[in-house]
């Protein structure tokens, strides 16, 4: 018997060879609906798209991007994020390392750096490369047609260096002891100038200029750029202003708990994300993840939602593809992703697989051929909609650890809600390993191929290094 359970769990691998249980109808897609406001219930089971449309097509518009969101709903994405659409400024313009583009001499050279498209220079105006307003609304319309949502991200901590602001509004920004404008503290942002929220009229300014983008162009809320450097009481006073204008979804660049408190909906899960690419590299065993999810717990409220990633624009260009960090544990943490407790992101291009670090201040642009992570994608997106034990938003699924009868070299929890129930097992190490789990006498689905079979107590759970098991109880 000891044989035959060995046998059906490799089967339960992530490269499991039922290839005819993967073309089950995995296509998540709904019928066009009426557009309403984003409400809290539809956060349960939504994706978060983080869209770069400089990068996004070889023209780096909004309408190639705008082509490919009947595409993106196939892949279960609820909320689109579009990394900023602003003009950027030319002033102190950043090429490489520390060298700014006017000390480049070669005019054809310079013309090849565009930029960083956190230096702002109109927050009521879009980027001409990108298209026009029209095409901006579009874009929304479109989005809105295929049941998604769409924020903006928002640079409240500082603008570009020829922003209007500057020359019409000193007091706005940060002055150092001379009264020159700085730019901000500790960072190496050299292209942008710090505002100071001292300053109430710059609040003022600042609340307007959202509220332009939620009246004009209809987009349903905000990701803020490292929102825990702009004091929180500006951030709960713009989102009860903004909030009066409709229901809007508002998501932190930050773990600062306190901006949940009043202002946001979701942060970045960026402490669970470096854990996860620690233990990707063997820097900490599995039971990390163990002692941190006791840390969310007891520093967060039920209804915080954080946001997880393995890739994202800051991740990509700086720090390394997800192959580059992640090894041969990056379909391992894929599907993790949307096993945990949150919301899973999907950064442009990381659905195509692609392996190749983003510039950030010059075009570049993503890979288009649909491969062998859009497929899992795609399966992870239907469980993530069908199965309530995944649901991840401000009434998530519990999360409850299993306890593992010997060693410590696999993660291993299970979620669950009601009647659903899922079991998650996945082998980080670089190490085959083996433990045993008192999973009760049940009957499970695989979810990534389709194959069901009967589980006993005190289970072996046999992994190879990188290998995962992703499992739904069956209820019959």
């Amino acid at each position: 018997m000891k044989n035959l359970l060995y046998l059906f769990l490799a089967c339960l691998l992530f490269t499991a060879c039922e290839k005819d249980k993967q073309k089950e109808d995995v296509n998540v897609e709904e019928k066009s609906t009426v557009y309403t406001p984003i409400q809290d219930s539809e956060l349960e089971t939504a994706i978060i798209y983080e869209a770069n449309i400089r990068q996004y097509s070889q023209e780096g518009t909004f309408n190639q991007f705008t082509k490919d969101i009947p595409e993106l709903k196939k892949l279960g994405v609820k909320v689109i994020w579009l990394m900023p659409i602003f003009p950027v400024s030319e002033k102190n313009r950043k090429a490489k390392g520390d060298l700014m583009v006017h000390d480049i001499k070669d005019p054809k050279e310079r013309e090849k750096y565009l930029g960083s498209y956190y230096a702002v220079a109109d927050y009521q105006a879009v980027n001409p490369d990108y298209g026009t307003q029209e095409d901006l609304r579009k874009l929304i319309t479109t989005a809105h047609d295929n049941g998604m949502y769409v924020i903006l991200d928002w640079v409240a901590n500082h603008t570009g260096w020829d922003n209007w602001w500057i020359n019409e509004h000193l007091e706005f920004y940060t002055k150092n002891e001379k009264g020159e404008i700085i730019h901000p503290k500790g960072t190496d942002w050299t292209d942008t100038a710090d505002l100071n929220y001292d300053n109430e009229n710059l609040r003022l300014a600042m609340i307007d200029a959202m509220s332009y983008w939620v009246k004009e162009f209809d987009v349903d809320g905000f990701r803020c750029d490292v929102a825990h450097e702009v004091p929180t009481d500006f951030w709960n006073e713009a989102s009860g202003q903004l909030h009066n204008i409709k229901p809007l979804f508002m998501l932190a660049e930050s773990e600062k708990k306190d901006l949940f408190k009043q202002a946001f909906d979701m942060g970045y899960n960026w402490e669970g994300h470096h854990i996860m690419n620690e233990m990707a590299q063997g820097k900490v065993k599995p039971n990390a993840w163990s002692d941190y999810m006791e840390r969310v717990k007891e520093n967060y409220e039920a209804d915080d939602i954080l946001m997880n990633f393995i890739t994202n624009h800051d991740e990509n260009s700086w720090n390394g593809t997800v192959k580059e960090r992640m090894g041969n544990k990056a379909n391992l943490f894929l599907a993790f992703q949307y096993a945990i407790p949150g919301m899973p992101l999907i950064y442009s291009g990381q659905e195509y697989g692609m392996d190749h670090r983003l510039k950030f201040f010059e075009k570049d642009t993503i890979p288009k051929t649909k491969g062998d992570v859009w497929k899992k994608m795609e399966i992870l997106a239907k469980a993530k909609k069908t199965i309530p034990a995944l649901h991840g938003g401000k009434d998530d699924a519990d999360y409850i650890t299993l306890q593992q009868e010997s060693g410590d070299e696999i993660i291993a929890f299970k979620r669950v809600n009601g009647e659903s129930t899922v079991y998650f097992m996945g082998n980080p190490t670089d190490v085959k390993t083996s433990t045993t789990f008192k999973m009760g006498d049940i009957k499970v689905r695989d979810i990534m191929t389709g194959a069901t079979a009967q589980l006993r107590e005190n289970q072996i759970i046999d992994l190879p290094s990188g290998a995962f098991r992703f499992l739904e109880v069956v209820n019959e």
